[in-house]
């Protein structure tokens, strides 16, 4: 499945995920490793063609509606917006078997922990004959986003995932770049 695996842009909108796979897809980003197995996300999910409508006014500009690429998003008949949560780390580290080790965070782990839990569920959207695309909410729109669904202000969008059949779709033209090469990126044992 990992090798399948690529970024669709345009959906069949005709056929919707059924709710048994949309409940796998959800239920295996559970799966996913968390620091301290906080498990620090939450999933905002839109199905319906209200839900969806709103999450497309809330997240993107007006201009992009016209778009190439937003005419095809707009077709997925699923939108997940994976949520992660720093308070949930900063109070799992403060229980007792946690609270001698140090938060002094390199990283943010609710987003990288987030992160995984997104990607589960791309893969497992391959695995079940669906496709995915994993794109940004502008920061400018995340409190448009918050107003129209609710979401609690200690819980950040790290984007959004849309999920369903896909419709003939044209690559990115990004691809054109290549994959790098294994030996440009691994360095084994020494920079």
């Amino acid at each position: 499945m990992v090798l399948r695996r690529r970024m669709v842009r345009d959906y069949d909108p005709t056929r919707p995920v059924p709710p048994a796979l949309t409940d796998r897809i959800l239920a295996n980003a559970l799966h996913a490793p968390s620091a301290g197995f906080t498990q620090g996300w939450a999933f905002l999910v839109c199905e319906s063609i209200s839900e969806r409508a709103a999450f497309w006014q809330a997240s993107t500009p007006p201009a992009s509606v016209s778009s190439r690429w937003s005419t095809g998003m707009r077709r997925a008949p699923l939108v997940v917006v994976p949520l992660s949560c720093e308070q949930a780390y900063l109070d799992r580290y403060a229980e007792a078997d946690k609270v001698a080790i140090t938060q002094d965070w390199l990283i943010p782990y609710w987003h990288v922990d987030t992160g995984f839990a997104t990607l589960l569920m791309a893969l497992t959207a391959v695995d079940v004959g669906l496709a995915a695309c994993m794109f940004s909410i502008p920061s400018n729109r995340v409190g448009r986003l918050r107003a129209a669904f609710g979401v609690p202000d200690d819980h950040t969008p790290i984007g959004a995932l849309t999920l369903g059949y896909p419709a003939p779709d044209r690559p990115s033209p990004s691809l054109r770049r290549g994959r790098r090469p294994l030996d440009e990126v691994v360095h084994r044992g020494h920079w």
